[in-house]
């Protein structure tokens, strides 16, 4: 692989320190709309891919929070994540229109969206607006929540099952 693909992926893989850094630099000087959005994101599908896709669409940057293993694990059972904490956030990071990757090890990331402070915030349409992680926080200070459609038939569950089979 070309070490400077690898390194520039590598690059949006970012603390939550060096994150909220980042940001504040940005903030200062053009006010970008920050999407903020999280999910384990085990074995990426074409779901993924477009619900990222149009996330980005509604703002500036887009920020995924990622799930740890550890989270993964409490969240969807002892036999996921099927993907490494690195693998997943490598491949999210590959894509152009991720900005930055910042990993969690909480079950929800309300503490990630409370210290980012992002301008909308996304889920899938399989959430309501009253069962999003964050949605009073961040419309109290003028933010706003969107849910996006997801692909039918794409899930990570399904594709793992396939392969069982």
């Amino acid at each position: 692989m070309n070490s400077k693909f690898n390194t520039g992926i590598k690059q949006k893989i970012v603390s939550l320190h060096d994150l909220k850094l980042i940001l504040s630099g940005l903030r200062s000087i053009n006010k970008p709309r920050v999407v903020f959005t999280n999910g384990c994101f085990d074995l990426v599908h074409q779901g993924h891919v477009e619900y990222l896709s149009q996330a980005r669409d509604l703002g500036d940057m887009l920020i995924v929070g990622l799930n740890s293993d550890e989270s993964v694990r409490r969240l969807k059972g002892p036999s996921r994540p099927v993907s490494s904490l690195q693998s997943r956030a490598m491949v999210l990071a590959a894509f152009a229109f991720v900005d930055y990757v910042v990993v969690f090890d909480e079950d929800t990331p309300i503490n990630l969206i409370q210290e980012l402070r992002p301008d909308i915030l996304v889920k899938g349409a399989d959430y309501c607006h009253d069962n999003v992680v964050g949605a009073d926080f961040v419309e109290s200070y003028g933010g706003r929540v969107e849910l996006i459609s997801l692909v039918p038939g794409q899930s990570t569950t399904n594709l793992i099952n396939r392969m069982k089979q």
